[in-house]
């Protein structure tokens, strides 16, 4: 069964004029994805799930010639164990690859750089520096969980706080339950863009990378990191890139340059 919030056009999956570049034996495709987290996996007005990554996996799926896609909706800190579980085929929610999580999965190469950032309600904290005794809030199980654990001493939290998605988080930060909020940062400047009262105040480089993840050494992997080459050489993935941040990715990054499979060093 089809994920019933998918546009029609990620409903199809076959695009005209394309090969798929490897055979597969699947006929669908069963994707895990935090839902609410913008502009990556979200519910547009209409209900449907829309977004970078939808559009990203949905094209994957079409030029591997599996006509199917189920987008399954689990907190972030979920996806790991139903990957590994074989829950699910492949999880996609602006995941950070580390050594720690290439222990026990898999990723494609790279396709987009990130940072963390310090989000607040404008006129807030200006910076991490004003953190000290504050509460601050954090996506269980995210890259900001555990750079603000690391950080909680030598900035001064007086709390963490921990919350499933970005919706619940914005809410209590607007609300002054917490002081500041630590996540990635494309998804905070996009979220703030119309929104007066909320303010990415600092940005925390991190160097970080997204990609898909899979079970550890699926076969699934490698055929999905053969596409993203084939996309980030024929220019898709940068006009998906346009489509959502607005403008051509930056030469250099992982989004217009074709990179390894991430292994453990």
């Amino acid at each position: 069964m089809i994920g019933k919030h998918l546009t029609s056009a990620a409903l199809g999956l076959v695009l005209a004029g394309v090969t798929a570049l490897s055979a597969t034996a699947q006929d669908s495709l069963t994707v895990g994805a935090n839902i609410g987290n913008v502009p990556w996996e979200f519910q547009n007005d209409a209900g449907e799930y829309v977004g970078f990554e939808i559009d990203l996996v949905s094209e994957v799926a079409g030029r591997l010639g599996i006509p199917q896609v189920e987008v399954v909706n689990i907190p972030f800190n979920g996806l790991f164990s139903a990957v590994q579980s074989g829950r699910i085929d492949v999880a996609t929610s602006s995941i950070t690859i580390t050594d720690e999580r290439l222990e026990s999965v898999s990723f494609a190469q790279p396709y987009y750089d990130s940072d963390q950032s310090l989000t607040v309600a404008t006129g807030g904290p200006a910076s991490l520096d004003e953190m000290d005794g504050k509460v601050v809030g954090v996506d269980t199980g995210s890259t900001g969980d555990m750079w603000a654990t690391e950080q909680a001493d030598a900035y001064g939290f007086a709390e963490i706080r921990r919350y499933e998605g970005l919706n619940p988080a914005m809410l209590d930060l607007a609300a002054g339950r917490i002081d500041g909020y630590i996540s990635d940062i494309p998804a905070l400047l996009y979220y703030s863009k119309d929104k007066p009262n909320i303010t990415v105040a600092q940005r925390i480089e991190t160097g970080e990378q997204y990609s898909m993840m899979f079970a550890k050494d699926a076969e699934l992997a490698v055929q999905v990191n053969e596409v993203l080459t084939a996309m980030k050489e024929d220019g898709s993935l940068a006009a998906l890139h346009e489509k959502w941040f607005g403008s051509a990715p930056d030469e250099g990054t992982s989004t217009a340059t074709v990179l390894p499979m991430p292994t453990l060093d």
